[in-house]
């Protein structure tokens, strides 16, 4: 899963700043030819880093004449979300006033990219609840929040090299506090609509949040990563004591409010996790589907294309377990049974950690020698892998990846969540890798940033469908690049990646538009997939709180593998991978309808160049 935070300026606001700067200029040009088009995709994207300090950091971009942008995080007051809204609105206004019919081909991709974008947030508009386009229903829960947010950002984007960068972080860290209580004003409003987590989603967040309080300041993130980071380069001055003084007289108190607001509200929470018991539910969910999988497929649709998929998959990976002379039970059973083998798992302790870490190191050093056979193209910035900090394991989504900056002095980073080892079985690890890593989410988004075909506005557009299903297409890819030639369960561990998304179009659509319980939802993931119950569990609390998200994987998967069989299939022999990839991948994110014009193009280009 790609880190969501990457992209909040952009699916809530509109932002950019007025200077690119040296570390931008070097890796990233306009390519729209139609000058109005270009001036505005220029203007939008400084606005979108304008209105973000989180964005600026994110994109290494808070230096030179932003570099006050390091010093700031945003305040999450209801001004300042209709202030992002409306920026929103007027960047639509001034696309729409552009000449649509006068464009060129790759400039119509380009505005049609940015409209589908726009008008899909803007529609999330009209419901007063959410977080603008993103389907995070509730501001605070057991997967979302800046008490989750927040510290790792500050440990893992936001850089110290000077004593400057250092000044930055403490006044950040002052800051924090009134992110927080912003947050809780606006979660106190959402309450007052009717809109309140389910009871399991508020016990479980209260219940992280507790592990934050309980742990002492000068213990926190927030104070070790300040303190390791200025000694490291010898910077001298009291920094952990300002910070672990602003954390124990600010941010502690501010998320004591939260907290206590959380528990306030628990008595009045219900069991029921669909979001269709909210005002407007039923048409939040329809938004927050179309948002995410680009597509106007409904909830029934999606619902009965996961049921045909499961069953499909089902049936593929009963034959590859009988294969391998796995024959008693249901796959799930035989999955399951696989998983608690101890042999097929890590010690749930620190040294083990450390060697599955490890391990993925060398997973991606194998597949990286692979990939000249499927890309013309590779990126230039490198990626790292690491646990996902233990004092927000239990709230965190499962792995998720961080892009790299654009001047490529950051490091894209691969996040594993290590709570549980018997979460992550050995065979199922390296499929894992080339999701989050390469060929999967470093390999597309890299490429993204530093191709000079795409212009810098499409580093901020996030479109999921295409970003995570290109990144389930890579687990396939690495199957037919070999990885799994010598590995027999490794390529079991593929099948039940598949399987696991194709599950997720069924219980999501299950919880917001079928009806479906928490509990009926965790059995039927249980049933089909093997995965442990905790594992599961986590799973569903996070669709419950993020309606619509776990569609993107497999409807852009699907589409994925069907425009590729179509290039296939219409060119012959005259089809060339690299070329498919290197193409579908060098205009940076877009909708689903548009990638299957770029594809279209470039079937009609490959013709017309052998005839």
């Amino acid at each position: 899963m790609i880190d969501r935070r990457r992209f909040l300026s952009s699916a809530s606001a509109g932002a950019a700043v007025a200077a690119a700067g040296p570390a931008l200029a070097r890796v990233s040009r306009p390519a729209a030819s139609d000058p109005a088009l270009a001036a505005f995709m220029d203007k939008y994207f400084e606005a979108q880093v304008d209105a973000s300090p989180e964005t600026a950091t994110q994109l290494g971009l808070d230096v030179g004449a932003r570099a006050g942008l390091k010093s700031r995080l945003t305040i999450p007051t209801r001004a300042q979300e209709e202030k992002n809204r409306n920026l929103v609105r007027t960047a639509r206004a001034q696309l729409g006033a552009l000449n649509r019919a006068s464009l060129g081909a790759r400039d119509a991709l380009y505005y049609d990219t940015i409209a589908a974008n726009l008008d899909a947030v803007i529609r999330t508009f009209a419901i007063p609840y959410g977080q603008g386009g993103w389907p995070q229903v509730y501001r605070v829960s057991q997967g979302g929040g800046a008490y989750l947010n927040t510290g790792d950002f500050l440990d893992n984007q936001h850089t110290i090299k000077t004593a400057a960068d250092a000044e930055a972080y403490v006044s950040r860290i002052n800051d924090f506090a009134g992110v927080l209580d912003a947050e809780t004003d606006r979660m106190r409003e959402d309450f007052g609509l009717g809109v309140i987590p389910p009871d399991f989603i508020l016990q479980k967040t209260i219940g992280l949040q507790a592990g934050m309080l309980a742990t002492p300041a000068g213990e926190s993130t927030l104070v070790r990563s300040i303190a390791r980071r200025t000694g490291e380069k010898a910077i001298p001055g009291d920094w952990a004591a300002r910070v672990g003084k602003l954390v124990a007289e600010r941010v502690y108190p501010a998320l004591q409010r939260q907290n206590d607001a959380l528990k306030a509200v628990l008595p009045k929470a219900g069991h029921d996790a669909s979001v269709a018991r909210l005002p407007q539910g039923a048409q939040y969910y329809a938004n927050s589907l179309n948002y995410i999988t680009t597509t106007r497929l409904s909830a029934e649709e999606i619902h009965r294309i996961g049921l045909e998929q499961v069953a499909d998959l089902t049936a593929r990976s009963d034959a590859l377990l009988k294969s391998q002379g796995f024959t008693q039970g249901t796959v799930g059973e035989r999955m399951a049974a696989l998983i608690a083998n101890p042999a097929n798992v890590y010690p749930n302790t620190d040294a083990a950690k450390v060697e599955l870490v490890a391990h993925l190191n060398e997973q991606m050093a194998a597949m990286q020698a692979l990939l000249p056979k499927a890309f013309g193209r590779l990126p230039k910035a490198g990626v790292e892998i690491k646990r996902v900090p233990p004092e927000i394991q239990e709230g965190a989504s499962q792995g998720y990846y961080n892009s790299p900056s654009l001047d490529g002095a950051r490091p894209g980073i691969y996040w594993i969540n290590l709570t549980d080892t018997a979460n992550w079985p050995k065979f199922g690890l390296p499929t894992l890798t080339y999701h989050e890593a390469i060929p999967g989410h470093h390999l597309q988004i890299a490429l993204q940033q530093e191709s000079p075909a795409a212009p810098k506005l499409m580093n901020l557009l996030f479109f999921s469908s295409y970003s995570e299903g290109w990144g389930l297409y890579a687990e396939q890819l690495a199957d037919e690049l070999g990885a799994y030639d010598n590995d027999p369960l490794g390529r079991v561990g593929f099948y039940q990646s598949l399987l696991f998304r194709a599950v997720r179009l069924v219980v999501d659509t299950g919880i917001h538009a079928k009806g479906w319980s928490r509990d009926q939802a965790i059995r039927y993931f249980i049933d089909n997939t093997g995965r442990a119950e905790g594992g599961a569990t986590s799973e569903i609390d996070r669709y419950c709180s993020w309606p619509g998200q776990a569609c993107a994987y497999k409807v852009g998967h699907n589409e994925w593998v069907r425009l590729r069989e179509k290039a296939k299939t219409t060119l012959g022999n005259r089809f060339d991978i690299r070329s498919f990839h290197d193409t579908a991948l060098a205009g940076g994110g877009m909708p689903l309808t548009v990638l299957e014009r770029v594809v279209d193009d470039w079937i009609l280009a490959r013709r017309s160049s052998s005839s």
